[in-house]
């Protein structure tokens, strides 16, 4: 006799707005970690202009989408969820791309943030550490001290997660706190002790070429502010909270993203950021308060652990919620007794673990894992278009006025146009090469031999390139 097994637990509804607004607080902790390479390769004008262009699309791309996660108000997972409902009444392929594209992006940055607090602690605190472990083989990294900090603060975003969302919202409100010193001290004490100088800025963008790659690796950390729409489910007041926690943050994020650049790079200088893009927070730290390295480098750990846990917490529910609308192995459509997707967190800590002992240095695994999470925002935006045309009737507690159809339709564009252009020529940031982009390409076609696992082994189907969808809920 068939049995049916149905997955009955729900996401806990724990959420207000303001606790989204905290998570997405891990959007500065992104320009944290990126600001300095970007400084230094485009001066301080140059950096703030780009990352300013890069926010401002990634704001008007939040007020389109609280549309979307009213519709869908049930749907975790976030903007590929999004994207899937759009396109699959016309290719499903695009739904496990967008999705799994999204996952391997917020997954990758826990490996890629842990090495970089590892390397923070080294510097500072065990700058004599010799020690290191050795493969033997050059195509495997060579393991330091900080490699295993990475490790060890993996799992424990992991630990702090998987025991419900009311834990991981109350780190984030610990690690955000601390987030906001460095803020107010680059962003305008600078100005008040006299080290902000003009003289240390300039405009470093040689030509337009540079800057479409460059606005093509900024999206990851600018259009992240998207991550409170994967919480929809969780919030308390569906729709009125999705809706305040993407528009706020959007525009806090904005402001941080024009003022931080302008205030960091004004102080140090571009070449601090040269000699060291991480480090060179504490030069300026030290040169507008006079001191307190140990101080700053501990807020730096908190912005970035910050980012961790959040991307932990976004990246699990966008492995739940593709395994809940069929298009991955239906395992991960699994909550645990704390009502969280403990098991796509599990996957999401052995892929990191993997990312820091076999690949070492992620920086180039981030920038491959871009090519899909910018094809996510593409998707969920031509998605939001297709929705209006295909589901005029359907239930729209937040409706844009006909101008946000000119909008979306203007930002997928732009992106297109990023994701051509930049995933063909990452070589002119130094981020990467060709090679990272054929890794991007392999997560989003390993995402459709999942989805055709899906559909013929697990659910006894034939893969469909189109499926009928509802008129209304």
């Amino acid at each position: 006799m068939a049995v049916a097994v149905v997955e009955e637990r729900q996401l806990l509804k724990a959420m207000r707005w303001y606790d989204g607004f905290v998570v997405a607080l891990a959007n500065p902790g992104f320009l944290i970690g990126s600001l300095g390479y970007s400084i230094g390769a485009l001066g301080g004008w140059g950096a703030m202009f780009l990352w300013g262009i890069s926010m401002a699309i990634g704001t008007l791309s939040n007020w389109i989408y609280s549309e979307s996660a009213a519709m869908f108000p049930e749907k975790p997972g976030g903007i590929a969820l999004y994207a899937h409902e759009g396109w699959r009444k016309y290719f499903t392929f695009v739904g496990p791309v967008a999705s799994f594209g999204y996952w391997f992006a917020w997954s990758s940055v826990l490996a890629l943030f842990g090495i970089v607090i590892g390397g923070l602690i080294k510097a500072e605190w065990f700058s004599g550490n010799t020690w290191s472990l050795d493969y033997g083989t050059s195509t495997l990294p060579t393991l330091g001290i900080e490699h295993f900090i990475a490790a060890g603060l993996i799992v424990a975003v992991w630990l702090f997660n998987i025991f419900g969302i009311r834990l991981s919202v109350k780190v984030a409100y610990i690690t955000g706190a601390m987030l906001m010193v460095p803020l107010v001290v680059f962003i305008f004490l600078g100005y008040l002790t006299g080290d902000w100088e003009s003289g240390n800025m300039n405009f470093g963008v040689d030509n337009w070429q540079e800057a479409v790659v460059w606005l093509y690796i900024m999206g990851w950390s600018a259009y992240g502010v998207e991550t409170c729409a994967a919480f929809a489910p969780e919030y308390k007041d569906t729709v009125r909270d999705t809706s305040l926690a993407l528009r706020s943050a959007a525009l806090f994020s904005l402001g941080v993203y024009i003022l931080l650049p302008m205030g960091i790079a004004g102080v140090t200088g571009e070449q601090a950021a040269i000699d060291n893009p991480i480090g060179f927070f504490v030069t300026g730290f030290d040169q507008i308060l006079g001191g307190g390295s140990d101080i700053m480098v501990v807020f730096l750990i908190a912005s970035l652990l910050l980012s961790m846990n959040t991307a932990t917490a976004d990246g699990s529910r966008a492995l739940y919620g593709i395994a809940r609308d069929d298009m991955t192995i239906k395992q991960l459509n699994h909550l645990n007794s704390y009502r969280v997707p403990a098991r796509a967190m599990f996957l999401d800590m052995i892929v990191n673990l993997a990312l820091v002992f076999f690949v070492g240095n992620v920086l180039a695994i981030l920038v491959a894992g871009n090519l899909g999470y910018m094809s996510a925002h593409f998707f969920a935006l031509t998605g939001f278009l297709l929705l209006r045309r295909d589901r005029p009737n359907w239930p729209r507690p937040i409706k844009l006025a006909p101008a946000w159809l000119g909008v979306a339709a203007l930002l997928a564009a732009i992106n297109g146009f990023f994701i051509i252009y930049g995933a063909s020529h990452p070589e002119l940031t130094g981020y990467g090469g060709s090679k990272e982009t054929w890794i991007g390409v392999g997560v989003l076609l390993f995402s459709i031999v999942l989805f055709a696992f899906r559909r013929i082994v697990q659910d006894g189907e034939m893969v469909h390139l189109r499926e009928e969808t509802p008129k209304m809920p």
